[in-house]
């Protein structure tokens, strides 16, 4: 399985010739959706979902959300599928599960929305925006790492409580050039702590997972 960082909290997974695209939003630059089979959305925020993006895409597309972003999809083209928390289903030939309810508390003023986080193939878990500790064991991460809503010592906590043979970072582009040193530094004093892959992947940088 190759996982594939795009711009932000885009990432592309790819397995026998099928393509999974999860969060493409509005942050997320290039055709990230082309050739893509499905569509896994954590949540409702336009750094995690363009509707117009979608509008555009192929009517054979399989989209698989949360209630309150499903509302925002009634016209597009693609199969939208409604997911919640404990949920599992297949698609594209991916096995995936659904885990978690909620965007972590963010501004006081703003609601909290739905967000579901996936685990795809028993082995990459992303988990939108928020801090979901599924109660399975999580071999690859996909962890936040600048948000609004998120502290330096939530993301090593998380990275602790998980413990991921390999983590990659995902929403980072709020961060300028020094930020994203920072990052670095950071995910790489608990790589080594831990004696784990944790790293930040580079826009348009591949691993292979499985």
């Amino acid at each position: 399985m190759k996982l594939t960082k795009h711009d932000h909290a885009c990432v592309r997974v790819e397995k026998n010739g099928k393509v999974l695209v999860i969060d493409p939003g509005m942050f997320s630059k290039g055709p990230v959706l082309d050739g893509a089979d499905a569509v896994l959305i954590t949540h409702e925020h336009f750094d995690h979902v363009d509707v117009d993006r979608l509008k555009a895409a192929s009517a054979d597309l399989e989209i698989w959300t949360c209630e309150g972003v499903a509302a925002a999809l009634t016209e597009v083209p693609g199969k939208v599928q409604v997911v919640r928390h404990g949920d599992g289903f297949e698609t594209a030939g991916f096995q995936v599960k659904a885990f978690g309810e909620w965007h972590a508390e963010n501004h006081p003023d703003m609601p909290v929305v739905q967000n579901v986080g996936f685990l795809v193939d028993e082995e990459l878990f992303y988990p939108g925006d928020a801090l979901t500790v599924p109660d399975v064991e999580v071999p690859t991460l996909l962890v936040p790492t600048g948000a609004p809503w998120l502290k330096l010592k939530e993301v090593v906590e998380y990275l602790r409580t998980i413990r991921p043979a390999r983590a990659y970072s995902t929403h980072d582009a709020l961060y300028s050039e020094i930020g994203l040193g920072l990052v670095d530094n950071w995910l790489k004093m608990e790589a080594d702590k831990q004696g784990a892959d944790i790293r930040r992947l580079a826009v348009g940088e591949s691993t292979t997972l499985s």
